[in-house]
Protein backbone atom coordinates (compact mmCIF):
# COMPACT_ATOMS: atom_id res chain seq x y z
CA UNK A 1 0.00 0.00 0.00
CA UNK A 2 1.45 3.36 -0.97
CA UNK A 3 1.72 6.31 1.44
CA UNK A 4 -1.24 8.18 -0.09
CA UNK A 5 -3.54 5.16 0.17
CA UNK A 6 -2.39 4.50 3.73
CA UNK A 7 -3.05 8.13 4.73
CA UNK A 8 -6.53 7.94 3.17
CA UNK A 9 -7.31 4.68 5.00
CA UNK A 10 -6.15 6.18 8.31
CA UNK A 11 -8.28 9.30 7.76
CA UNK A 12 -11.37 7.20 7.04
CA UNK A 13 -10.73 5.02 10.08
CA UNK A 14 -10.40 8.06 12.36
CA UNK A 15 -13.66 9.54 11.04
CA UNK A 16 -15.46 6.25 11.58
CA UNK A 17 -14.11 5.98 15.14
CA UNK A 18 -15.28 9.48 16.14
CA UNK A 19 -18.95 8.56 16.78
CA UNK A 20 -17.86 5.70 19.04
CA UNK A 21 -15.58 8.01 21.02
CA UNK A 22 -18.34 10.62 21.34
CA UNK A 23 -20.81 7.96 22.47
CA UNK A 24 -18.54 7.04 25.36
CA UNK A 25 -18.27 10.65 26.58
CA UNK A 26 -21.93 11.57 26.01
CA UNK A 27 -23.85 11.54 29.30
CA UNK A 28 -27.34 10.11 29.59
CA UNK A 29 -30.16 12.31 30.85
CA UNK A 30 -30.06 10.54 34.21
CA UNK A 31 -26.31 11.18 34.52
CA UNK A 32 -26.76 14.88 33.68
CA UNK A 33 -29.56 15.17 36.23
CA UNK A 34 -27.50 13.41 38.93
CA UNK A 35 -24.62 15.82 38.31
CA UNK A 36 -26.96 18.82 38.58
CA UNK A 37 -28.44 17.50 41.84
CA UNK A 38 -25.14 16.49 43.46
CA UNK A 39 -25.00 17.66 47.09
CA UNK A 40 -28.78 18.02 47.32
CA UNK A 41 -31.46 15.86 48.84
CA UNK A 42 -35.05 15.35 47.76
CA UNK A 43 -37.95 16.75 49.75
CA UNK A 44 -41.67 15.99 49.66
CA UNK A 45 -43.19 16.46 46.18
CA UNK A 46 -45.48 19.46 45.64
CA UNK A 47 -48.22 19.99 43.07
CA UNK A 48 -47.33 23.58 42.13
CA UNK A 49 -44.46 26.06 42.08
CA UNK A 50 -44.54 29.85 41.78
CA UNK A 51 -43.69 31.06 38.29
CA UNK A 52 -42.90 34.57 39.51
CA UNK A 53 -40.16 33.20 41.78
CA UNK A 54 -38.76 30.74 39.24
CA UNK A 55 -35.44 32.09 37.92
CA UNK A 56 -34.87 29.68 35.06
CA UNK A 57 -35.51 26.19 33.78
CA UNK A 58 -33.23 23.52 32.40
CA UNK A 59 -34.34 20.75 30.06
CA UNK A 60 -32.59 17.43 30.58
CA UNK A 61 -32.94 15.38 27.38
CA UNK A 62 -35.62 12.71 27.57
CA UNK A 63 -35.60 12.91 31.38
CA UNK A 64 -36.86 16.01 33.23
CA UNK A 65 -37.34 19.75 33.47
CA UNK A 66 -35.54 21.43 36.37
CA UNK A 67 -36.91 24.74 37.69
CA UNK A 68 -34.78 26.94 39.97
CA UNK A 69 -36.76 28.77 42.67
CA UNK A 70 -34.36 30.57 44.99
CA UNK A 71 -31.80 28.00 46.15
CA UNK A 72 -34.14 25.07 45.51
CA UNK A 73 -34.21 22.98 42.35
CA UNK A 74 -37.62 21.51 41.50
CA UNK A 75 -37.46 18.45 39.27
CA UNK A 76 -40.45 17.56 37.14
CA UNK A 77 -40.45 14.23 35.31
CA UNK A 78 -43.27 14.37 32.76
CA UNK A 79 -44.86 11.04 31.85
CA UNK A 80 -43.89 11.61 28.24
CA UNK A 81 -40.36 12.87 29.05
CA UNK A 82 -39.01 11.12 25.95
CA UNK A 83 -40.31 14.19 24.07
CA UNK A 84 -37.87 16.50 25.92
CA UNK A 85 -34.94 17.88 23.96
CA UNK A 86 -32.50 20.43 25.38
CA UNK A 87 -32.65 22.29 22.05
CA UNK A 88 -36.35 23.03 22.60
CA UNK A 89 -37.83 26.21 24.02
CA UNK A 90 -40.52 25.66 26.66
CA UNK A 91 -43.75 27.58 26.14
CA UNK A 92 -46.00 27.56 29.18
CA UNK A 93 -49.50 29.02 29.37
CA UNK A 94 -51.07 29.18 32.80
CA UNK A 95 -54.24 30.73 34.10
CA UNK A 96 -52.57 31.94 37.30
CA UNK A 97 -49.17 32.66 38.79
CA UNK A 98 -48.32 29.01 39.42
CA UNK A 99 -47.09 26.14 37.32
CA UNK A 100 -48.87 22.99 38.42
CA UNK A 101 -49.10 19.27 37.98
CA UNK A 102 -51.22 18.44 34.91
CA UNK A 103 -50.26 21.71 33.16
CA UNK A 104 -49.01 21.19 29.61
CA UNK A 105 -45.76 22.69 28.32
CA UNK A 106 -45.37 23.13 24.57
CA UNK A 107 -42.01 22.38 23.01
CA UNK A 108 -40.75 24.59 20.19
CA UNK A 109 -37.60 23.91 18.19
CA UNK A 110 -35.00 26.58 19.03
CA UNK A 111 -33.49 26.52 15.53
CA UNK A 112 -36.56 26.08 13.33
CA UNK A 113 -38.31 29.31 14.30
CA UNK A 114 -41.82 28.71 15.53
CA UNK A 115 -41.88 25.00 14.71
CA UNK A 116 -43.87 23.08 17.31
CA UNK A 117 -42.23 19.83 18.51
CA UNK A 118 -44.97 18.54 20.77
CA UNK A 119 -45.75 18.93 24.45
CA UNK A 120 -45.20 17.34 27.83
CA UNK A 121 -47.69 16.99 30.67
CA UNK A 122 -46.22 17.99 34.02
CA UNK A 123 -46.24 15.74 37.07
CA UNK A 124 -45.38 16.55 40.68
CA UNK A 125 -42.40 18.81 41.40
CA UNK A 126 -39.76 17.26 43.65
CA UNK A 127 -37.74 19.90 45.54
CA UNK A 128 -33.99 19.34 45.97
CA UNK A 129 -32.23 21.46 48.58
CA UNK A 130 -28.54 21.62 49.43
CA UNK A 131 -27.52 19.30 52.21
CA UNK A 132 -26.33 21.17 55.32
CA UNK A 133 -22.64 20.59 55.92
CA UNK A 134 -21.69 18.99 59.24
CA UNK A 135 -19.27 21.00 61.40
Amino acid sequence: MNKLALAGALAIASVLAMPAANARTEQTGEEKLAKLLKGREAGEPVNCISLSQSRNSTVIDKTAIVYRVGGTLYVNRPKNAEQLDDDDILVTRTSGSQLCRLDAVQLHDRYAGNMWNGFVGLEEFVPYRKVAKAN
